[in-house]
């Protein structure tokens, strides 16, 4: 007699006993369906388990990407840089500018000082407003004397209208109260008399700001066996992009594709140039992101609360006035602070008698009650609201009870500026994602599949290689005008 042993459970598998004949009998087959056998709970369960075939999509929808379709383009770009450049100011201005004696007036220039211009581009007869944002006052003076262009720091020699000198009012403007470096000027027109000639009139010659990214190269790869290839599941697979099957290799490729995708978008929103030195001397120079851009260039609004009323969003009104004052605005916002949104317009359009009127029109007994806002319109801006899955997402920066990032305004529309390539002024969306591409080889999003399994046949390995690959940055023009709402963390 002898004992065959499961070599995965490690019992005996049956006994068989040799017979004089050729026939079945109790002892020299194996009997599954015997309950003193030790696999029969296991292996020999004549019964297939009740098992759901698809998988259950509890996250719902996984992917992330979409933001930037909704607000940008993409364009195709033949090099390894993308310039821009964006308009200054019209008029002259100039701000940090201080009292350093009984009439005159100076500011460094140089630099990126001023708000409009880097020279001083004052002349003599020329009427300025100078005020003092510390204490609200202000005071017109007439310039008789003003430095070169280039002369730094500037000094202006100026005549108050109303009175002696710039520290001899009291009451008007008493400057000698203000601190150094705490006055702004700009010039609101020109006095000449009767006969004047115009040689210390200065030519303004218009200059403009100039910027520029560049693309990195984003990559993602995914490996399986031959064999794994052939093997078949029991739970039928399904993806966001309408993969499905009993091919598990099937699912682990299409969500390394969509997650891919995801990264594309990701890249150049979270993006940074680097500045570390062990970085760049391995060659990795990064990506000005968006989030980068809009901190660097553009307008932040930190520990914003809707819920306080509309004093803090008026701030930003004002703030939007002094810069493109762009009518149409889309609100990218996490949960938190979009109901906060929704709070501080209900509390305006409440009825006297404490109900609600959310929306279009006024909620009634009869309707499902709508608490919530799309649109809004406040001074001359419209403000379309939306929830941002990025920042909601618990696996991104929704993952945390604080979030640096609560929200994001961009402009709607699109801006003129002047294209480096082209030579021409163009009109483009405020953001816009860039990719290297010719007629030789389109690298927004390539996709290849290696190795000697699934149809290709370019190695002896014995697996399937599938690679992603793109070449992209994001042009983020008039920052300006975005405004990034942060929480202090």
């Amino acid at each position: 007699m002898s004992n065959m042993i499961n070599s995965v459970t490690g019992t005996n598998f049956g006994t068989i006993k040799p017979s004089q004949k050729q026939q079945a009998l109790e002892t020299n087959y194996l009997n599954f369906t015997d309950p003193s056998n030790p696999n029969f709970s296991s292996f020999a369960e004549q019964y297939l388990p009740e098992i759901y075939e698809q998988e259950i999509e509890r996250y719902g929808n996984r992917t992330l990407s979409g933001f930037l379709r909704m607000v940008g383009a993409e364009m195709p770009m033949s090099s390894d840089q993308v310039i821009w450049s964006e308009q200054n100011r019209l008029h002259i201005a100039y701000d940090n500018v201080s009292v350093t004696g009984a009439n005159t007036l100076s500011f460094a220039v140089n630099s990126t000082n001023g708000i409009s211009f880097v020279n001083n581009v004052i002349s003599v007869g020329q009427t300025l407003v100078v005020m003092s944002p510390s204490t609200g006052k202000e005071l017109k003076v007439y310039v008789t004397a003003s430095t070169t262009s280039t002369t730094n720091p500037a000094i202006v020699t100026v005549q108050p209208y109303t009175q002696a000198a710039l520290n001899a009012g009291t009451v008007t403007f008493p400057v000698t109260s203000v601190g150094a470096g705490d006055l702004k000027i700009f010039v609101y027109g020109s006095e000449y008399k009767k006969g004047d000639r115009d040689d210390l009139i200065k030519s303004v010659t218009p200059s403009f700001t100039q910027y520029s990214n560049s693309p990195i190269i984003v990559r993602e790869k995914y490996a399986i066996s031959g064999s794994d290839t052939a093997q078949i599941g029991w739970v039928e697979i399904a993806t966001e992009d309408g993969a499905s099957g009993y091919l598990w290799y099937l699912k682990a490729e299409s969500e390394t594709r969509l997650r891919f995708e995801d990264y594309l978008e990701m890249s150049v929103i979270e993006g940074e140039l680097a500045t570390n030195s062990t970085l760049t001397a391995a060659q990795i120079k990064g990506t000005q992101g968006l989030f980068s851009a809009v901190r660097e260039r553009g307008n932040i609004v930190n520990n914003f609360s809707a819920a306080s009323g509309l004093n803090d969003f008026d701030s930003i009104l004002k703030g939007l006035d002094t810069q493109g004052a762009i009518e149409e605005n889309m609100l990218f916002l996490n949960r938190a602070t979009s109901l906060e949104f929704d709070d501080m317009l209900a509390s305006l359009s409440a009825g006297a008698a404490g109900g609600v009127a959310y929306g279009l029109f006024e909620n009634s007994e009869q309707m499902a009650l709508n608490l919530g806002f799309s649109g809004f319109r406040r001074g001359s801006y419209d403000f379309y609201k939306t929830d941002w899955k990025y920042l909601n997402d618990a696996s991104t920066r929704g993952g945390m009870n604080t979030t640096s990032i609560d929200g994001l305004l961009v402009p709607a529309g699109t801006s003129t500026v002047y294209d480096q390539q082209l030579g021409t002024n163009i009109r483009r969306p405020f953001l816009h994602v860039r990719y290297r591409a010719n007629q030789a080889d389109d690298r927004r999003m390539k996709s290849w599949i290696t190795g000697s399994v699934g149809g290709a046949y370019t190695s002896d390995l014995d697996a399937m290689e599938v690679h992603f690959l793109s070449e992209r940055c994001l042009v983020t023009q008039g920052a300006n005008n975005f405004v990034l709402f942060t929480a202090s963390v």
